[in-house]
């Protein structure tokens, strides 16, 4: 494989901001439209899209390839950007541990009251997710 398609470290870890969930509910918004769209153009046809599905080296709970380099220490148990395609218009994001396990949370509010980026809900998934 040439290496100038390898994922670069710049390029895949990106810690989680509030731009972020902006722009994954903009991508949904786009998504949605769209869908209403193809539906209307669509209505007689039985046409059937194609489903993008979760990539299987990036599952949750599985370590992280090393394909994607090494994780810098400043990013470990941090809420980063999820990179697999498959969650782009999903309200998620990932966190990796020391161990380079991925697990994935959801953005929307906890409990009705603690949003991704509240202290207490930090502090709970750097427990969570302590090796």
């Amino acid at each position: 494989m040439d290496p100038l398609f390898w994922p670069s470290e710049t390029n895949t870890f990106r810690r989680f901001t509030p731009e972020s969930l902006a722009a994954i509910e903009k991508r949904i918004a786009e998504k949605k439209k769209q869908q209403a769209k193809v539906n209307q153009d669509n209505k007689d046809q039985g046409v059937e899209e194609e489903k993008l599905t979760p990539q299987l080296d990036l599952k949750t709970c599985k370590k992280l390839p090393s394909l994607y380099g090494d994780l810098p220490v400043e990013l470990i148990g941090e809420p980063l950007e999820d990179f697999d395609p498959y969650y782009g218009d999903h309200k998620t994001f990932m966190v990796i541990n020391k161990r380079r396990i991925i697990f994935r949370f959801t953005a929307t509010p906890a409990l009705c009251i603690f949003g991704p980026f509240n202290p207490v809900r930090k502090a709970a998934i750097k427990i969570l997710t302590h090796s």
